[in-house]
This record gives structure tokens, C-alpha cells and sequence, in this order.
């Protein structure tokens, strides 16, 4: 039988002292990521668990936080796994290779290197491809990571004045937590596979979309649809009846209502900032959906 992992959730706090400046963070900026949401996440944790999962893994802020002993992150997404494998096992290649990256950078740069991410010319692998990951993302245009059918990234170059492309202390001490990381591409439903009596799960699924125009789903080139909703709600559900501690986050809409009727649902509000034109970013209401 593992061990339990008790959380005293007197000391979740979002606070400026010595241990959260000392707790590792999230290596990537990602669409929707939960960081701004960790307040609303922990605050409904339960006490204790066993394993952790988080099966769209993305930036991972969850993870990030808890820190947890025993843990299997996963996503769909290979590069992004890969990147968390490399950074975890090759942390001193991948982090001199984003110093070169950081030391050239300019427009000229950041586009040589998205085309030999993409398989062009000398194609970038390892740990060369990891830092190229994490390079990219830091200076991409509004941190979003999105792929083409071809599998392509094709996000422009952002404009930032001094982005952090290397802060070496910080990476450093995510790659030691994801060294006792279990680290897997797939699917959600090998995770939920393994799920066991006491385990939590927390999903962040691409987003139902509000409207026909706010549907973001291309970080990687498959989309993610109603049915695929369906499908992770009735995964959810047998989370939950196995015994599974289940959170998952998802867009505040009358079907995720629908489909998670049996379950607490709980509105919060969350800022966006991805629309390109600044007035139209602000708050929006989202759901944290419980199953215990």
C-alpha cells in the first residue's frame, strides 16, 4: 500500500515569503493555465491522497505547487513531455542551450529556430529540442503554443523588451521535482487507467468553447469535441465510483453543466488574455467541478 500524502492546507497560501519563493514553478506559460486559479484549486483539494495525476498536464501549475511525492504527469502533446523529460535528466544541456538561445535572440533567431523545430534544416533533438521548446515559448507571441495540422508550431515572434528566457534557479528546481515524476505521452484514459482507491485526479481539458468563435483547442493538431467532453465526464465518473478523488476545471457552459450534473460544480472567475485586441480580455466564468 503507498503511503499518503497529507497536505496541510493551512500552509496552501499564495504568499510572497521564503518557502513559495522556493517552490518550483511552471517551466512554460500555457493558454489557460491555472496559476491565477490556485487559490479556487486548493482551497478544494482533499486532505489526504495518494497519487497524483494530472492527465493534460500543459504548464502544470497544480503540479508545480503541491510538489507531490508521487506523481504522473502525461499530455498528448510529445514535445511538451519531452521537454519535461530532458529538462528532468539533461538539466545542465538544456539549460546551456538556452543561454546561446538567450544570448542570440532576435527576430532572425526566433524564426531559424521554430523552423528547425519544425524538421527544417538542421532539426533540433534531445535536449537541444527541449531548450527550443521552452526558448519558443518564452518569446513566442502571448506564450501560446499552437501546431498546425502538419503538426507545425506556427506562432509569430512576441513582443517582449526582456523576456525570461533562462532563469536558471527556478528551472533548476522544477527539473528536481520532475525527476520523481512518472512522465507519459497519451492519452488521459492510460492515466485513468492506473487510478486506484485514494488517488486524486485533476483534469484541465481543452476548454467547451463559449461561443463558435472561442474554440481554442490546436496545441497539439487533433481537436478536442463535445464528444470527447462526453467521453471525460464518463471517465470522471468512473474515477469517482472506483473510489478516486476527481477536480477538473472546464468552461462555465449549460452542456459541461449538463454533463457533470451528479457532481459539485462551483463557479469561479478566471482572467483571459489571450484575444489579441486588449479590451476584450477580462474575466470569465469558469467551473471547478468536484467528485467528492
Amino acid at each position: 500500500m503507498e503511503k499518503v500524502a497529507r497536505i496541510n492546507l493551512k500552509r496552501i497560501t499564495l504568499d510572497k515569503s521564503v518557502t513559495a519563493k522556493l517552490r518550483p514553478t511552471p517551466v512554460v506559460k500555457w493558454v489557460g493555465g491555472k496559476t491565477k486559479l490556485l487559490p479556487e484549486l486548493t482551497a478544494r483539494l482533499p486532505k489526504t491522497y495518494n497519487r497524483y495525476f494530472e492527465p493534460f498536464a500543459g504548464g502544470a501549475a497544480l503540479y508545480f505547487y503541491l510538489a507531490p511525492q508521487k506523481a504522473y504527469l502525461s499530455d498528448s502533446n510529445g514535445d511538451l513531455i519531452g521537454m519535461y523529460r530532458e529538462l528532468s535528466i539533461n538539466t545542465e544541456r538544456v539549460l546551456a542551450t538556452l543561454r546561446r538561445f538567450k544570448a542570440a535572440h532576435c527576430e532572425t533567431h526566433y524564426y531559424r529556430i521554430r523552423s528547425r523545430f519544425n524538421g527544417e534544416g538542421r532539426a533540433l533533438v534531445g535536449s537541444a529540442r527541449a531548450a527550443a521548446f521552452i526558448y519558443l515559448n518564452k518569446t513566442c507571441f502571448n506564450g501560446l503554443w499552437r501546431v498546425n495540422r502538419k503538426g507545425h508550431y506556427n506562432v509569430p515572434i512576441g513582443r517582449y523588451a526582456n523576456p525570461k528566457i533562462c532563469d536558471t534557479a527556478k528551472l533548476k528546481r522544477s527539473a528536481e521535482l520532475l525527476v520523481s515524476t512518472h512522465l507519459s505521452v497519451g492519452s488521459y484514459l492510460k492515466a485513468a487507467a492506473r487510478g486506484k482507491k485514494g488517488d486524486l485526479f485533476y483534469f484541465d481539458p481543452p476548454y467547451h468553447p463559449l461561443s463558435t468563435t472561442s474554440n481554442f483547442t490546436s496545441y497539439t493538431k487533433n481537436s478536442f469535441t463535445e464528444d470527447d467532453q462526453r467521453l471525460l465526464a464518463e471517465t470522471a465518473r468512473s474515477l469517482k465510483d472506483r473510489g478516486c478523488y476527481v477536480m477538473l476545471s472546464n468552461s462555465d457552459t449549460p452542456f459541461i453543466r449538463s454533463l457533470y450534473h451528479d457532481f459539485k460544480v462551483e463557479q469561479v472567475k478566471c482572467s483571459r488574455a489571450i484575444n489579441s485586441n486588449a479590451a476584450k480580455r477580462g474575466s470569465v466564468n469558469e467551473v471547478i467541478i468536484t467528485g467528492y
